[in-house]
């Protein structure tokens, strides 16, 4: 499975890739691509979060969609499709909507990194304040909804944003709780299209790009710190 990485890299980048403890909550647009990209790059401890079950509305944009597996929980079917790639994978699930009131079920184990996909503020508040007091390294994931044009993604700091609602909301929340904490972050310079719809709508480009940029953000600060 391994032999084009080994073409570009080492075999301690590779065991160092294989032996990082990642955490991602959120499986749908975002998460189920960082996934993706991580069991292929050669991860393969990582436990995924999620509550949902697989819908029709994911279909558009979520890799592990597919009309012969609606109504299943995300989390089984994306550890049977990460298992398909590399059966070593340690894939732990989670069936949990995280809030204040469950999230140390997540911290019973240690994790070298998190990946924050998931779409609600108060769980994204919550991840971020852990992670700064366990010293765990965190890549959140911001808006995703109603833009088209995934070049307009980056990794930045969370106080260097704009044109994103989501982040202005985690920017006062944190200043309210008088955290100061400025996460690393997966954001759009796009403007959302204003739609009269609630609901933001999606198209596979963004989350897949952002999903990547999540993924990337591990594989590269893996890379940097060998480099050192």
């Amino acid at each position: 499975m391994l032999d084009r990485l080994h073409l570009i890299l080492d075999d301690i980048t590779i065991n160092n890739f294989k032996n990082a403890k990642i955490l991602i909550v959120g499986i749908g647009g975002v998460g189920g691509y960082a996934l993706e990209c991580l069991v292929r790059s050669g991860f393969e401890n990582i436990t995924i979060v999620d509550s949902d079950i697989i819908d029709k509305s994911n279909l558009n944009r979520q890799i592990i969609s597919l009309n012969s597996n609606l109504g299943i929980n995300k989390t089984e079917v994306a550890k049977k499709r990460s298992l398909d790639i590399n059966p070593k994978a340690n894939i732990n699930i989670i069936n949990e909507f995280i809030l204040e009131d469950n999230i140390s079920i997540l911290f019973k184990n240690d994790y070298d990194y998190i990946i924050d996909a998931c779409d609600t503020i108060t769980t994204k508040i919550l991840l971020i304040k852990n992670a700064y007091e366990k010293n765990i390294k965190i890549i959140s994931c911001l808006g995703t909804g109603n833009r088209f044009d995934s070049t307009r993604l980056s990794i930045t700091k969370l106080n260097k944003t704009c044109n994103d609602p989501l982040a202005k909301n985690l920017r006062r929340i944190l200043r309210e709780k008088n955290l100061r904490i400025n996460p690393d972050v997966v954001w759009s310079s796009e403007l959302p299209v204003k739609t009269h719809n609630n609901t933001p709508g999606s198209i596979v480009l963004v989350p897949m790009q952002a999903g990547n940029l999540c993924a990337s953000y591990i594989i590269n600060d893996i890379r940097k710190e060998l480099i050192k």
